[in-house]
């Protein structure tokens, strides 16, 4: 054991989130000062074409260079920062794992999981209920199954007798006399438009 604590011990996770605040906030300044290098680059290159002396377009050309540097090493400072935001967010997350680790084992369920032998036992006999509990109904589902196996269809309440025979002919035929109507209605309807057309 070290005798004395690591700067580490001391860092609470609201220092490191101040942290990634402040350096977002950079970086999204860096990011508009990126944005308006670029627009006047491209003002300037829209000048440069429409002017038709020499010496200006050498001078836009000249500005062009000077603010294309500088906003290359904007883009390299703020590619600096997301890489320190990045280890930063790394850090608050392992702040964040630490104090969820440390709470959760302190925990009854985190003491109960530290006894092993204990925990095989339990689990062994969780797995065997479960088994059997699991067999119990595999074994109702196969006499289910071979009970219904056995069974045949009663034909006396479940199939068609006479009475039931003259009911499905007239339903069949009363059927056929109401397609028989659309149909001719139908029929009607088109010899009407075609007529009408035909005026």
């Amino acid at each position: 054991m070290w005798p004395f604590k690591s700067k580490y011990d001391k860092l609470t996770r609201e220092d490191v989130v101040d942290a990634i605040c402040k350096l977002e906030k950079e970086s999204t300044a860096i990011e508009d000062e990126i944005v308006a290098k670029q627009k006047q680059i491209e003002g300037l290159k829209v000048k440069g074409k429409a002017e038709k002396s020499r010496e200006i377009k050498l001078l836009y050309a000249k500005k062009i260079n000077a603010l294309t540097a500088e906003r290359e090493q904007l883009a390299q400072r703020d590619m600096y920062l997301l890489y320190n935001l990045r280890l930063l967010n790394k850090l608050k997350q392992s702040i964040d794992d630490n104090q969820f680790f440390a709470k959760t084992s302190k925990m009854s369920l985190g003491n109960l999981l530290g006894d092993q032998k204990g925990l095989a036992k339990f689990l062994n006999k969780t797995l065997n209920t479960r088994v059997n509990a699991e067999n119990v109904l595999t074994e109702a589902d196969e006499t289910f199954k071979q009970v219904e196996e056995m069974y045949e269809k009663n034909d006396s309440i479940y199939g068609v007798n006479t009475n039931d025979d003259e009911l499905l002919a007239v339903f069949e035929s009363e059927e056929d006399m109401l397609q028989f109507e659309e149909d001719g209605a139908a029929a009607e309807e088109n010899v009407s438009v075609n007529k009408t057309d035909e005026e």
